[in-house]
């Protein structure tokens, strides 16, 4: 077994706070496994468990290029022969094995074989080039690396060669008929047989890591978040209910490979035994036919997945009725597209979580409509929020302060152990880098990101607050707000705005808006920049960074 590359030794200082945090983390461990949160199943045992308990629910991956259809049964025997194949190449329990393949059903059957081989899966978004995959599968100690030869206009055997020499990197595995010298084809792996096969993830320890994988979003390098058997089994049980679990139960997968909901949506797969729906790539116009169609129940989805959903259901006269649930985070959600989704007839709801902390709060179908578009709902079962100021002591209910979390779908901390010193609070409590605050019932509101606050004059302005007042202007489709530099005010606020089709805005309609919304007046956008689309990152999340640089060089 292969270990991944050493990491530099921390400073003294980092290595007692990381003993601190190892004791920390026992201790909350002990206390999961006695509320039952945490059990000694691996996810190998819980996905060979769903397929015995619900065989014939299906999973639709729908895409022009792979279209593909199994059954949950399928699904795992094929996966046993997969891993048995990756096991003839001397991977096994503990060995990293990189992934960067589509939503395509290939994808879902090599994160099983990994998983039944007790391996560290890593999964790459699909739009990675080789600087972020060169890094990842570097700093990841990948010892094997699962790719197509090529989807759409990414030709990813052009883009390996790209990558230059990584060490310790033993297999390239390829899904396609393109294959360069020494490569592997995923099809005749997958074609192993199984028989006689045991599977040596089933004798893994659930507290093992099993899934490293990187955020996105920022301008520095990508952190790689590790997660356990536990960690990700108990956020897919904890959200069983929310994202599908009733007989008639249809889901919607839209968020692409690489990305933590891609991953727990396949888990939850075997723990709902519901019928999925997976799109290799957002299309809004295919989303919104295959929800009509197949009578979609529950999906979740970034601001951005429901916005368009909405535009193309309007549009090509779809009916979206069937939605039971619309989960809505990963990204600052505007109260006025929930009650646009209501006004469609769709039951939306505000969530709000991370990589690290993947689902920390949800709203509920029964909550009130306030409830659902004005907060981000109330902790999910077994997690704890504290709203904290900047010497970390709690403020008043109703008071502002960074979001702080703990629970056991919480990561267990980054690859690279020196950030984990200045990310936990004592006490096991993960640092959002958010602004929020709690009411008394105890429904949580993101108000900001710390590094996304406007401060002009000395006054902090929320750039959710001007977004969400821009969100309710007949003309604004979609708004991003930012600061932009000012020698007299130190910063002033700037909108970048997406308009509805056949519409236009600019400053004086802003200024009149704001004005009727009786906000103070420092709030109302000074600069407006009207753009056909935002840059986003792979869930949704507007990258307000590449808008800040876009003023700093105008």
């Amino acid at each position: 077994m292969a270990t991944p590359a050493p990491m530099a030794a921390p400073p003294p200082m980092a290595a007692q706070r990381a003993a601190e945090l190892a004791a920390e983390r026992s201790v909350l461990r002990e206390r999961w496994y006695r509320e039952g949160f945490f059990s000694a199943s691996t996810l190998a045992q819980l996905m060979a468990d769903g397929a015995r308990r619900f065989p014939d629910a299906m999973t639709i991956f729908h895409g022009s290029e792979r279209p593909a259809q199994a059954d949950l049964h399928t699904m795992h025997e094929r996966s046993m022969g997969l891993a048995a194949g990756l096991a003839g190449l001397g991977l096994g329990p503990g060995d990293t094995i990189a992934i960067q393949v589509p939503n395509w059903l290939e994808g879902a059957l090599t994160y099983q074989a990994a998983m039944q081989l007790g391996a560290v899966i890593v999964p790459i978004v699909h739009i990675y080039g080789p600087a972020e995959v060169g890094f990842i599968l570097r700093q990841s100690g990948a010892r094997a690396f699962v790719v197509p030869d090529r989807w759409r206009s990414i030709d990813y055997l052009e883009r390996f060669d790209a990558l230059g020499e990584v060490a310790q990197l033993e297999h390239l595995i390829v899904i396609g008929d393109r294959r360069p010298p020494g490569a592997h084809d995923w099809h005749a792996l997958a074609a192993t047989s199984s028989v006689g096969f045991t599977p040596p993830g089933d004798s893994a320890d659930a507290d093992d890591v099993c899934l490293l994988i990187y955020t996105s979003g920022t301008t520095a390098e990508p952190k790689g978040v590790q997660h356990t058997h536990n960690t990700l089994a108990a956020e897919a049980r904890g959200n069983a209910g929310l994202l599908g679990q009733a007989d008639d139960s249809v889901y919607l997968a839209a968020f692409p490979a690489g990305h933590i909901a891609s991953v727990l949506q396949l888990l939850r797969t075997f723990v709902n035994g519901t019928t999925s729906i997976v799109l290799d790539q957002w299309d809004p116009v295919a989303a919104a036919a295959l929800v009509a169609e197949h009578r979609v129940t529950n999906t979740a989805g970034a601001p951005f997945h429901l916005t368009s959903l909405l535009e193309a259901a309007r549009a090509g006269g779809h009916t979206l009725a069937s939605l039971r649930n619309f989960m809505v985070g990963a990204a600052s959600v505007p109260p006025a597209l929930v009650e646009q989704a209501h006004a469609a007839g769709v039951i939306a709801y505000r969530a709000y979580g991370s990589t690290e902390h993947p689902v920390a709060t949800s709203g509920q179908p029964d909550d009130s409509a306030a409830q659902r578009s004005e907060t981000d709902g109330r902790p999910m079962p077994g997690n704890e929020i504290r709203i904290v100021d900047a010497d970390g002591r709690d403020v008043a209910v109703s008071h502002e302060g960074e979001v702080v979390l703990r629970g056991p779908e919480q990561f267990v901390g980054y690859r690279d152990a020196s950030l984990d010193a200045i990310a936990f609070l004592p006490g096991g409590w993960f640092r959002t880098g958010d602004i929020g605050r709690l009411d008394d019932a105890g429904f949580l509101t993101i108000t900001d990101r710390l590094k996304d606050v406007i401060i002009r004059g000395g006054e902090n302005i929320s750039s959710k607050e001007v977004e969400d007042i821009l969100a309710r202007h007949p003309s604004v489709s979609e708004a991003a707000v930012v600061a932009f530099p000012d020698e007299r005010y130190g910063e002033r606020v700037a909108a970048f705005v997406i308009t509805r089709p056949g519409q236009t805005l600019d400053l004086d309609d802003v200024r009149r808006h704001f004005a009727e919304a009786g906000v103070a007046r420092q709030k109302t956008p000074e600069r407006i920049e009207l753009v056909t689309e935002l840059p986003r990152g792979m869930s949704g999340k507007v990258k307000k960074f590449e808008l800040r640089a876009r003023l700093r060089a105008g």
